[in-house]
């Protein structure tokens, strides 16, 4: 058994990471970390979670190195930075859910995180990705940082364009939409139930960093692939889940046929990511709702003769595909297991 310890235990993405690590066949919860709710139990944090696993959540010391194989990270980004610092080097694999080392270039991370500092050799050391696009690096990495919950949408959604197609995007602009589970459970005014109900709250309609950690990541896969990307984000009513629609301007030619081939061509043999048609079922897709509980990211390519745009439509559950399960995802595949190990859960529908 592989042993995983989580630090952030108390969170929605900790609570979904013990949730998908009692269920694994081959990960062994061994420990549990944070610096609130010292010395209370997952049933007690997690009500869905009616767990004995005789673990407390405890501080976390270097002494956690005897202790765990895999350490995942589901803290905000300064305290992942402070323990990445602390853990690297004594754990054989740290997986950081947070935005702390996705930006790998200097100035662009200062920008959109200028409160979180971190050692300058681990921004160099951690692997930053969507597992789909670079599993190859996590199978023997032993920092791995995985991307925001947009970001992984957005990247899975314009990957088959840059990475497959190799066309050049002059502009992408990202309308995103996510549900109240995304922004954790930090006090808001604006995240009170009276505010939050039957919102759409354009808390971000100006950029986002979600956006700056793609563009940087596109950068360093295939330079001048993409002139500029921007995004607009809105909170809407319900919890779980996101949506995010690219629109994307290219002088290069393509057609509906070519991008549906090309969709799924770049996705065969990716179990979580199913390329839809928008018409495909009783409901358009994608829609969140259709991917729930699950880890999967529903994408749709759609080209827009009228705007002579592409419009790259993908959902996925924030809490899952966009945190908890890819970073089983990620572990999966650092020690050798098949990557669908422990998350082969379908989507509830309707919730």
């Amino acid at each position: 058994m592989i042993r995983a310890g989580v630090v952030g235990a108390s969170g929605l993405a900790g609570g979904d990471l013990i949730r998908l690590i009692t269920q694994h066949p081959d990960l062994e919860l061994t420990f549990l970390g944070g610096s609130s709710n010292i010395g209370r139990r997952p049933a007690e944090l997690h009500p869905g979670l009616r767990l004995d696993l005789g673990l407390t959540v405890q501080p976390v010391t270097e002494e956690i190195a005897d202790q765990v194989d895999v350490v995942f990270l589901a803290t905000p980004a300064p305290v992942s930075a402070e323990l990445a610092a602390l853990l690297a080097d004594r754990v054989p694999a740290v997986v950081d859910l947070s935005g702390a080392f996705r930006i790998h270039t200097p100035e662009l991370h200062d920008r959109w995180y200028p409160k979180v500092k971190r050692r300058p050799d681990l921004a160099d050391r951690f692997v930053y990705g969507v597992p789909e696009l670079i599993g190859d690096q996590l199978a023997d990495a032993a920092l791995i940082s995985l991307p925001g919950c947009y970001a992984t949408a957005i990247t899975l959604g314009l990957a088959p364009l840059t990475l497959g197609l190799g066309l050049d995007l002059k502009t992408v602009v990202v309308d995103g939409k996510s549900g109240s589970s995304g922004g954790g459970l930090q006090l808001r005014t604006p995240d009170l139930h009276p505010f939050r109900s039957g919102a759409i709250a354009p808390y971000s309609p100006t950029g986002h960093r979600h956006a700056a950690e793609v563009g940087d990541f596109l950068e360093r896969s295939k330079p001048g692939a993409v002139g500029s990307l921007t995004m607009s984000a809105y909170g809407v009513s319900h919890v779980r889940g996101l949506l995010t629609s690219s629109y994307v301007f290219t002088d290069d030619a393509v057609d509906q046929r070519e991008l549906q081939r090309a969709y799924v061509r770049f996705y065969k043999g990716h179990r979580f990511v199913r390329v839809r048609r928008h018409a495909e079922t009783l409901i358009p897709v994608p829609d969140p709702q259709a991917v729930l509980g699950s880890n999967y990211c529903d994408v749709t390519a759609l080209y827009d003769e009228e705007g002579d745009r592409i419009v790259v439509l993908a959902a996925l559950d924030n809490l899952v595909k966009g945190a908890a399960g890819q970073a089983v995802q990620a572990a999966n595949i650092r020690f050798g297991l098949p990557e669908e190990t422990g998350l082969t859960m379908q989507p509830v529908m309707p919730a």
